[in-house]
């Protein structure tokens, strides 16, 4: 056993776990970070590659890393209606000895946002890889992490791959339905609850690297101290400004309601069609103030 050498070592224990279990916060962070800069996954593949020109194009600059409680309360709001609702499975009913929540915001590269900027009625191919390739990529970082903490001890979930996720509410099978468009786990709210930012009118997540880009979150048994929220309001760091509204091909953003998931599904669905396997838009999420930063910061 390591000798103890920090304050909460030496005091305290934490849902059962000795302090001395502590993994360090920042070696975990570059962890993650030298995964993203190293893996070939974060390239578009020439066997993949929608057009030959853009292969080797990278998909995510270096992510956000935040830290949430396990325990939270935050996390048994979203069981509310109107949030997500009874669905919503929380940090412990994935596992039953929780104790943090690792969320991940992976932005996209420039040349990804600025190929989706120009034709504003149609997504890119760049964006379409960033789309379906990109979350590929993040399923197997979150995997290799994963495998990390549990090679060190510690038991992890990654939800986003397990067999009990749900990508469709139980309560609605209608996909004209609202309620249809909701999951057990989601992705925007867990980031929120961890620290990474705020919601935005179109429903994406506004960070302090903007809105273009794509999310993942782990479930460990490890202890790591929970990143303070620098918010207090879910929408803080919206401007409000239309912009999102306005960019829409299929109108299924307004600013007296916000997104609209059917209206969003029916374009998505025309885009598939086209490019089946790949499908995805992402035109509110460019050419917006909100694009690579928070509003009223960059």
């Amino acid at each position: 056993m390591k000798p103890m050498n920090t304050a909460k070592e030496i005091t305290g224990v934490l849902s059962g776990i000795v302090m001395e279990d502590i993994m360090d916060k920042n070696t975990l962070i570059n962890e993650i970070i030298n995964y993203v800069k190293t893996s070939e996954g974060n390239f578009i593949g020439e066997n993949t590659a929608i057009r030959p020109d853009i292969i080797g194009l990278k998909l995510f600059d270096d992510p956000l890393v935040g830290f949430a409680d396990a325990n939270d309360p935050c996390f048994k709001e979203l069981k509310n209606d109107g949030i997500i609702g009874s669905n919503f499975m929380l940090p412990e009913e994935w596992n039953e000895k929780a104790i943090t929540v690792i969320s991940m915001f992976f932005p996209f590269t420039e040349k990804i946002r600025n190929a989706n900027k120009e034709n504003m009625d149609w997504p890119s191919p760049e964006w379409l890889h960033g789309r379906i390739e990109g979350q590929a990529f993040i399923s197997r970082t979150c995997n290799y992490l994963k495998e990390y903490l549990e090679n060190a001890g510690y038991k992890t979930i990654f939800p986003g791959g397990d067999s009990r996720f749900s990508q469709k509410s139980p309560m609605e099978t209608d996909v004209n339905d609202e309620r249809y468009f909701t999951s057990n786990w989601s992705e925007r709210h867990v980031a929120y609850i961890s620290g990474l930012g705020t919601f935005g009118l179109s429903k994406g997540l506004i960070t302090a690297k903007g809105t273009a880009g794509r999310l993942g979150s782990l479930i460990t048994e490890v202890y790591f101290e929970p990143d303070k929220r620098k918010y207090k309001k879910i929408y803080e760091y919206c401007s409000l400004c239309g912009k999102c509204a306005g960019n829409c091909p299929s109108r299924a953003i307004t600013t007296e309601h916000g997104k609209l998931h059917v209206k969003c599904n029916i374009f998505l669905e025309t885009v598939k069609e086209k490019h089946n396997p790949r499908y995805g838009c992402g035109k509110c999420q460019v050419n917006v103030p909100c694009e690579h930063g928070i509003p009223f910061l960059v």
